[in-house]
């Protein structure tokens, strides 16, 4: 079963909407005491979806207990939350650090030298709140951030914004299903002009495009080819990235910068991703079956 025939079970425009006015009338605490008990019977009655968590668990090698299910579970469900605070500008930019100097370094370069940046991200951690950042620390500069997500992630975001009256002037989204034969030249352009592209390359669209398997916590998985095709046309400094949460509550950026040789890049992006991922295990929101094409071992 691929990640959209399975039904959202946490998150949503309604869920969305009641996460902002409890946080705007009863603050931060009271929405992740609400959010415990959505998540728990969004657990109960998610029998399949938490054979997903099970099996991923066992194969990054967690143990699969349904504590450990319930425990990935509730790090989404703090993510939404994080989400939430940051398109409404309450979340803290001073809650983003680098892993260390020279990442740090590497990023502003981009930022600051306006020279463009297209970043390949992932379902691992929380990439979203790196607008907060960028909006707190660069708006002057005015950066402007484009990000492609799923065509109903789209339509959350957008009318979430437009309910609560917020300006997104700084974010423009692309659906990944609309991408047409113009995306390309219109995303160029915007790189041209220093701008940020963020596009996840470890899920595939629901349009069936190309795919590549390549060998990923020891199974065989799927990852979008589309992804690096769209980052070689850009011909652009090309990077992948990942913000997870430490254990202070942190969120930690990790950045490395694509190989040259465009034949090496998936390679070295599905690496990248599998260091992290058995790094932070419960971070990897991949609710569905990502081995599914497996045929070494185990269904």
């Amino acid at each position: 079963m691929k990640w959209y025939q399975v039904k959202e079970q946490a998150a949503g425009i309604k869920r969305l909407m009641l996460m902002y006015y409890i946080h705007k009338f009863f603050g931060r605490g009271a929405v992740k005491f609400v959010t415990f008990f959505v998540t728990f019977f969004a657990f109960i009655f998610a029998p399949e979806v938490r054979g997903y968590s099970k099996k991923y668990l066992a194969v990054v090698g967690v143990k699969p207990s349904l504590q450990n299910q319930f425990r990935h579970f509730l790090s989404y469900s703090d993510i939404l939350i994080d989400n939430m605070e940051t398109f409404i500008d309450k979340f803290n930019p001073r809650n983003i650090t680098f892993c260390d100097e020279e990442t740090k370094k590497e990023f502003f370069n981009i930022v600051l030298q306006k020279k463009g940046g297209f970043f390949i991200s992932s379902h691992l951690g929380n990439i979203h709140v790196l607008r907060s950042f960028l909006s707190a620390e660069y708006n002057k500069y005015n950066v402007h951030v484009n990000i492609f997500l799923s065509e109903s992630q789209c339509k959350i975001f957008n009318e979430f914004i437009r309910r609560i009256m917020l300006p997104q002037a700084d974010v423009t989204t692309y659906p990944v299903e609309q991408i047409g034969i113009g995306t390309p030249i219109e995303i160029k352009q915007k790189l041209d002009n220093g701008e940020l592209v963020f596009i996840a390359g470890d899920r595939v669209s629901e349009t069936g495009s190309t795919v590549f398997k390549t060998e990923f916590l020891g199974k065989t998985v799927e990852f979008p080819l589309g992804t690096f095709t769209f980052a070689r046309l850009m011909d652009c400094p090309t990077f992948f990235i990942v913000l997870v949460k430490n254990q202070k509550g942190k969120y930690v950026v990790y950045l490395e910068k694509a190989p040259a040789n465009p034949q090496d890049v998936q390679g070295a992006y599905v690496k990248f991703l599998e260091n992290l991922t058995r790094r932070y295990p419960l971070q990897f929101y991949h609710f569905y079956d990502i081995f599914a094409e497996d045929t070494t071992g185990e269904k």
